[in-house]
Formats: structure tokens, C-alpha cells, sequence
């Protein structure tokens, strides 16, 4: 999983570009990138770690111009390694391109093989790049027919963002697995003229229907990122869409329209922010949602209710609201360890539940609690939790599940682990339990997922719950990583 962000049109296109992907940070933790351009040529940064960690004010300096993309990456296809940190930036025989996907490719290996038989050289192991070698093989003049030749070889989820030397791209694919967004930002100088030369970019002048004040065009994978930096959203990208934004404006393709959608239903129940809106749904108003039908599902009687924070926080609040019984927070985090879900070593997973939360001893001591948490995967994080309570003093422990048990792994950009480390996949209902060690242990339905989510049906990809996979897939292709010096 993977966050990406782009703007177009600003005279401080890195800086906000930084403070774009720090909205998005929760989205990936191993490496982070920004290329931006002045429309002559494109400057690029990128390196392992978080993103306040690599940019300071004189590499953001360093990064010219008045459009840019960046990433923030979590690995699910190709090593933790910096030559797969992203953007992806290269010369080719028109001129200079850059490239951010979130996504995974599930026919990657099989184009990389052919390409690699045709004389193709990969400098990374990630699947992305396999787009920007499509790209430089097409033969068509116009830059959006280029983009939808290559795109069309693809199967799989893949939000991407691209940027030459004139040009900011946004495609989605067709399924819509994972999201996108639009917006616009003002310009700092209203008054700027319309072929201002300040970093290469020009600006829109006022416009003549009452001289509102000019703006720059955004992207991004959630619409935090919009709030950080003081734009508007506008709508998300149509899954199947291409966005070409230059000095004419913003012109809109469809070239990939499919008659099914399938946006990924774990956005919503874990990986996106609560202050984000996903399509124009509220994510915490769906967590909310699924914690009050997670109580009328899986009821429990008990003194508490506590949410393991901050991933089920949410979702708890509607269980107590449902079920009247007190919420409190029974479970402290500290907000100096990372998001244990995506830490890329399980050694650190394990360690970093000890680091990561603390249980209010004098609440819990002697108290019936129901616990509350947004999925359970590995069944690792759930267990040290319990047995923690249980140090506590906690009298019993009923265990609750925003979500359904998952049982299939993920192919298309979420990190979720081959059939032997889930859990769900091995175990029922009650040997998960035995595993937690939890006096009760309670899942909530597909269907009270998907309906707490959104009234319509068949828009979601489940596929991690329920094993119905819209897109066939391939067995992935393991390549060698390549020794690169971290910049």
C-alpha cells in the first residue's frame, strides 16, 4: 500500500508536495519521494524512511518548479530496498518521466519477462516499473494515447500519477481498487499574470465572472492531504479516467470504462484516515457505522467498552452507542511507534505491541470489557493485547471485530499475508478465540459490512473476506534486488 500526491500550478509545488505526503504517511513508512519539474526538466529526491526525515528546506529547495509528484511507499511487490522507492524518474526518447503508483500489478511478471526478452533493462524490482517500459515502447504522438496503450496492457489496481516536463497525468484503472482524488488550491498571488514565467509555471488569472481567485489543480490518494494544505476537494477520479493538467487547463479521458467496479472495502475499514472522505463517503462516519452493527451482531454483556487505538477507536464508539454500555479508553498509545499493521519485519510487529500500547490498569481491574479493534490478521496483535488486559486485572475480555474473519491474501496493494499467516484462513471462530486467549471472540458479517458502508452492492472488491477475486492473478515473479546507494 502506498500514498501518492501531485500538484500542478503552484509556485511552492515541493513544499506542499512534502506536506501532502505527510497527510498520507500512514499509508506507507519504508521510503518516501518527490519529483517536480520547471517545465525545462525534472528534479528528483528519494530515499528510505519518513518523509519529516528526508526533506529539510535545502533539499526542497533543490526541487524547482511549480509542479510535482510524490510517494510514500509500503512494499508489497518488490524488497524494501531504496532502488524501489519511488517516484520513479527516467530519460527517455521524447524527453523526461516521472511516475507514482499505488497499486499492484498482478500480471506484472509476465509483462516484465516479455519486455526483458525484448531488450528491456529494470533497474528496480518493483511492478511499477514495468509501466514506464510500456510507456517508452509506444509509438503514438499525443502523450494520453501513449498513457492509454500502455495502461491497457495492465491488469490489477493501479492509481498513478505522472509528470513530464509540461504535463501533471492522474489514471486510474478501470475496477477503481484503490483511490484517487481531485482538488484545487489558490494560488498564493491572486493577481499573478496569466503567462507568469515564476518557476516555469503558469498561472490562471482571475477569472472574468467576478474575478475569483486563481488555483492550482491537486492529487492525492486520500483527501487529508486536501485539508492539510488548505484546497478544495472536488470529486475523486473516475475509475478508467486519465487527467492530462498543463497551461490549457484540465482535460478529462475515459478510455478504460468498465461495467463493474470494485474499490477496496479495507479502505474503509482500516487503511484510510477517519478525516477522509473516500468517494464522498465520510470514513469515520463508515467505521462508525460498522461498530453500531457489529453490536446488534455480536452482542456482550459487560461494564466497558475499549477500543484498541487508534485503528478501532471509531468503530467503538458506535459498539458503545449501540450497545449502551460506557466507552472509555482503556487502551493508551504512544504516538512515537509506527502503525504495527504495516511494519515491514514481524520481529518488530511483535516487539512493537509492548512499545505501542498500555492499559489503564485502575478502568480495566475487576471490569467485564468488551474490546474493540478494526480487523484481525495474524491474530499476533490480538493475543498480546488480551494478555495484557488479563495482567490488568481485567475480569473477562469479549473481543470484537469490525470487520469479517479474513482468509484470502490480497493481490492488489494491500499488505495482507499468504494463507498460512492469517489466521482466519486455518482456524474457526472459536480455535481464534483459544489463540487470543479472549473469553469470547465476535466478527461481523460481510453483508453488515457492506451495508454499514454504503446502501449499494457489488462496488466493493472483498476478496480478502470472502475469496471472490475480480481480477485473476498470477504467482509473483521474484527478482534480485539491485545494490543502490541511499541519496
Amino acid at each position: 500500500m502506498c500514498g501518492i500526491f501531485g500538484i500542478y500550478g503552484h509556485p511552492e509545488a515541493a513544499n506542499l508536495t512534502y506536506l501532502g505526503l505527510h497527510g498520507l504517511q500512514h499509508r506507507g513508512q519504508e521510503s518516501a519521494g518527490i519529483t517536480s519539474s520547471d517545465s525545462r526538466r525534472l528534479y528528483t529526491y528519494r530515499g528510505m524512511g519518513l518523509v519529516v526525515d528526508l526533506f529539510d528546506n535545502a533539499t526542497l529547495g533543490r526541487l524547482k518548479g511549480g509542479a510535482a509528484i510524490g510517494h510514500v511507499r509500503y512494499s508489497t511487490a518488490g524488497e524494501t530496498d531504496v532502488a524501489n522507492a519511488q517516484p520513479l524518474a527516467v530519460r527517455h526518447a521524447r524527453g523526461q518521466l516521472a511516475i507514482a503508483h499505488n497499486g499492484n500489478l498482478v500480471n506484472a511478471g509476465s509483462l516484465r519477462q516479455e519486455l526483458e526478452r525484448n531488450g528491456s533493462i529494470f533497474s528496480s524490482n518493483v511492478d511499477s516499473e514495468v509501466i514506464v517500459h510500456l510507456f517508452a515502447r509506444t509509438t503514438e504522438h499525443k502523450i494520453v494515447d501513449r498513457i492509454a496503450t500502455s495502461l491497457a496492457r495492465l491488469q490489477g489496481a493501479f492509481s498513478l500519477l505522472f509528470l513530464t516536463e509540461r504535463k501533471l497525468i492522474a489514471a486510474r484503472d478501470p475496477l477503481g481498487f484503490r483511490p484517487l482524488c481531485l482538488g484545487r488550491i489558490p494560488l498564493p498571488h491572486p493577481g499573478a499574470p496569466r503567462r507568469g514565467a515564476r518557476n516555469g509555471i503558469p498561472y490562471e488569472d482571475r477569472r472574468r465572472n467576478g474575478g475569483e481567485q486563481a488555483a492550482g489543480w491537486v492529487f492525492a490518494s486520500e483527501t487529508s492531504s486536501f485539508d492539510l494544505i488548505g484546497a478544495q476537494y472536488m470529486r475523486p477520479v473516475d475509475p478508467g479516467e486519465i487527467i492530462v493538467v498543463d497551461r490549457k487547463g484540465l482535460r478529462s479521458y475515459h478510455r478504460f470504462e468498465s461495467p463493474q467496479k470494485r474499490f477496496c472495502v479495507f479502505e474503509h475499514v482500516y487503511f484510510a484516515r477517519p478525516d477522509s472522505l473516500l468517494g464522498f463517503s465520510s470514513v469515520y462516519q463508515s467505521r462508525r457505522n460498522l461498530g453500531r452493527q457489529l453490536a446488534k451482531e455480536q452482542p456482550a454483556d459487560a461494564d466497558l467498552v475499549i477500543p484498541v487505538p487508534d485503528s478501532g477507536t471509531t468503530a467503538a464508539l458506535g459498539f458503545a452507542e449501540e450497545s449502551r454500555i460506557p466507552f472509555e479508553m482503556g487502551l493508551i498509545r504512544s504516538h512515537y511507534v509506527g502503525r504495527t499493521f504495516i511494519e515491514p519485519q514481524q520481529s518488530i510487529r511483535h516487539f512493537g505491541v509492548k512499545l505501542k500500547l498500555a492499559p489503564v490498569r485502575r478502568l480495566i481491574e475487576g471490569r467485564r470489557v468488551v474490546v474493540v479493534d478494526d480487523s484481525l490478521v495474524r491474530g499476533t496483535t490480538s493475543r498480546k493485547i488480551v494478555a495484557m488486559l488479563r495482567e490488568a486485572g481485567a475480569a473477562e475480555i469479549h473481543l470484537r471485530i469490525s470487520s469479517p474473519p479474513v482468509r484470502h491474501p490480497c493481490h492488489y496493494g494491500i499488505d495482507i499475508p499468504t494463507y498460512e499467516e492469517l489466521i482466519a484462513s486455518s482456524r474457526d471462530v472459536e480455535q481464534t478465540r483459544e489463540y487470543t486467549g479472549a473469553d469470547s471472540l465476535g466478527y461481523l458479517s460481510i453483508e453488515g459490512m457492506l451495508c454499514s458502508i454504503d446502501e449499494r452492492r457489488g462496488v466493493y472488491c472483498d476478496a480478502c473476506f470472502s475469496g471472490s477475486y475480480p481480477v485473476p492473478f498470477e504467482r509473483p515473479l521474484k527478482v534480485k534486488p539491485l545494490p543502490l546507494l541511499q541519496r
